[in-house]
């Protein structure tokens, strides 16, 4: 007698295995990025009972249950009925977006999932921010515990929408008693991310401020999905902060990746990239090079706590994010193609850059003088 079609026998094996018990989760942005990421992850878990999968396209996860609508659209609420859990995930912290549609769309999305969600009965949503909230300052205890200040202001990419989310985060359980909210803050994500800090190993040589005190701390999404998934499951609440145990010094980066240093004064470095982004030139305001000057590096003690561990070392996810960004060119944080910065050459690009911005500071004086 032949076997039956394999089809036909994982359909009999459905059928017959028992219902999934646990939580019926929501994920918005889950057609890309860390959203597939833990859409995937979590459809995959014997622990979660239902993916409701929601975003502008549909992704590739075929367990999950597929709305196709925009965040900021209050008939979200409809799509979150009978959910237990909303992580939220559609971002956009794009360095190419124009800031104020950025702001419109991340800062009205959250209100919007939180407000639905309280709407529907949900009775946790997950917001993902970054541990850059906490701000990178001199003073900085080495590593910041989850319950320290944060003292970021809104100068670099992204930031205030971010620190946005966390005053809504705070909020939204006294505007909705019943609603509890989890917040994950990663350190420098790696693993198909495209930011500010990781365009810094993109350039042919590190900038680094004089007189400045760098610490590297890196996350990698999968990682951060685990970290997400552990608050999905309650295993973990409050204020997550997600990274690799440690950092590395400046002097182990440089060692590691084998890229050397240029060293600006600060004056020179904060001046010369807040009129490079002013006129243009580059995409990343002057506030993005504060972290890389100082640490803002993370305990992620609550995770700990709750029996989260990391998978991947700073040196490990280093080494890929050096695989990831091979064959890139970046000075300032824009993008060269690679005739410019083969003709550039290795230092001398970013010293075209800084001369350009001067050029164009002399330009004006002139013109003022007229």
């Amino acid at each position: 007698m032949s076997s039956p079609d394999p089809q036909v026998r994982a359909a009999r094996n459905q059928s017959t295995s028992p219902p999934r018990r646990g939580p019926v989760v929501a994920v918005t942005g889950a057609a890309s990025g860390i959203g597939a990421l833990l859409t995937e992850r979590l459809a995959a878990s014997d622990e979660i009972k239902q993916v409701v999968a929601i975003d502008e396209r549909r992704g590739d996860c075929e367990q999950a249950q597929w709305h196709i609508l925009d965040v900021r659209d209050p008939a979200i609420a409809d799509k979150l009925r009978g959910a237990d859990v909303v992580v939220h995930l559609a971002l956009d912290l794009d360095l190419e977006t124009d800031a104020a549609a950025r702001t419109a769309y991340n800062v009205r999305g959250t209100q919007t999932v939180l407000t639905a969600a309280a709407a529907a009965g949900v009775h946790r949503v997950v917001l993902c921010t970054s541990a850059m909230v906490y701000g990178a300052l001199p003073d900085n205890e080495l590593p910041l515990s989850e319950d320290a200040e944060l003292r970021a202001t809104a100068e670099a990419t992204g930031v205030g929408d971010l620190l946005e989310i966390e005053r809504l985060a705070r909020r939204a359980p006294r505007a909705h008693p019943g609603l509890n909210v989890t917040v994950a803050r990663p350190a420098v994500l790696v693993g198909g991310t495209d930011t500010a800090l990781t365009r810094y190993f993109e350039s042919p040589r590190l900038l680094v401020v004089a007189g400045s005190r760098p610490a590297w701390q890196f996350c990698h999404v999968e990682d951060l999905c685990s970290a997400l998934e552990y608050a999905v499951l309650e295993k973990a609440e409050g204020e997550l902060a997600v990274g690799c145990d440690g950092w590395l010094e400046q002097e182990e980066v440089e060692e590691l990746s084998g890229i050397r240093r240029m060293e600006l004064p600060s004056t020179v470095a904060l001046g010369a990239a807040a009129r490079l982004h002013r006129i243009g030139l580059t995409p990343s305001p002057a506030g993005d090079l504060a972290y890389t000057m100082y640490p803002w590096v993370v305990s992620g003690s609550r995770l700990h706590d709750a029996g989260w561990r990391p998978q991947y070392t700073n040196e490990e996810v280093l080494a890929q994010l050096l695989e990831e960004v091979a064959g890139r060119h970046t000075v300032a944080g824009r993008r060269l193609g690679r005739k410019d910065a083969t003709a550039a050459g290795a230092a001398g690009a970013t010293v075209a850059l800084l001369g350009a911005a001067a050029v164009v500071r002399r330009a004006r004086k002139a013109r003022r003088r007229i």
